[in-house]
């Protein structure tokens, strides 16, 4: 437990590396600090645009956000809003992923398609058709995938976020794939486990090299973290035969209700009693 006494007071604050949560937390702390924080090499997450509207909505006072430098006027007192929060960029970006590896044709509402920019990239260059309007995305595929090569860089790069769930797709993808993780260490945990369904996977310390196969197969695995738990979702989506995925809780931290979704889209997908 952590108890903090005294009054905020604004600050310059200089990150050495771009840090999301680090971006938040000081923007919610500065909002009621006195007097002025800059934040320097901030985050520029769609969500850190976001929580600048949201805080400007209850009478905070911040600029810049979406860009590397936040200022941040403390206020004294702050009243009540309401606000629509963003659609999930990540969820987004999964469904896409999981529409592609399947060779679907989803049409996802509620989005926003600019956010999702670095991902659409790397499907069309797989050969995958992605259109879009206002606020739809259509993820069409019908040919067999094309390898890529991808890394994971701050927004508005690749997002770390989607590596996991983008390398489940590769394994099955024609030719050798290389992913190289800038973001998080040990990030690759979900291809070992994606070796028991038969994927092909060689790691060197942050890189991987995915060789792709023709199939997968369903095996038992296990989730190690949120996004691997997703990863391998998709993957179990790709295998033939059957796939049982344990620790599904990592999973439900950042998917609502992930089985009605797919299931509605015609994946057959159930959730075991405990």
């Amino acid at each position: 437990m952590i108890y903090a006494n005294g009054t905020l007071v604004g600050a310059d604050i200089f990150f050495d590396r771009i840090t999301v949560g680090g971006t938040i937390n000081v923007m919610l702390a500065a909002a009621r600090a006195h007097g002025n924080t800059t934040i320097h090499n901030a985050a520029r997450e769609p969500h850190i645009v976001d929580l600048a509207n949201f805080l400007n909505s209850m009478g905070g006072r911040v600029r810049g956000a979406g860009t590397d430098t936040i200022r941040i006027r403390g206020v004294d007192y702050m009243h009540g809003s309401r606000y629509s929060v963003i659609p999930d960029q990540i969820e987004t970006g999964t469904l896409m992923i999981a529409a592609a590896a399947t060779h679907g044709d989803v049409l996802i509402r509620g989005c926003i398609p600019t956010h999702m920019e670095a991902l659409t990239a790397k499907l069309l260059e797989m050969g995958v058709q992605v259109t879009d309007t206002d606020d739809t995305i259509r993820v069409r595929s019908e040919r067999p995938h094309r390898a890529v090569n991808l890394k994971t860089q701050e927004y508005p790069g690749f997002p770390t976020d989607l590596q996991q769930p983008m390398s489940a797709m590769l394994t099955c993808a024609n030719g050798d794939s290389i992913v190289i993780e800038t973001i998080f260490e040990n990030r690759f945990k979900h291809l070992n486990e994606m070796q028991r369904m038969g994927a092909k996977v060689r790691i060197v310390e942050q890189t991987a090299i995915i060789e792709g196969v023709r199939d997968l197969y369903g095996a038992p695995v296990t989730a190690t973290d949120l996004r691997a738990g997703a990863a391998l979702v998709i993957a179990g989506l790709m295998a033939k035969g059957t796939t049982e995925i344990y620790e599904p809780g990592f999973i439900e931290r950042g998917y609502e209700h992930i089985e009605d979704k797919l299931r509605a889209l015609g994946a057959e997908i159930t959730r075991a009693p405990l």
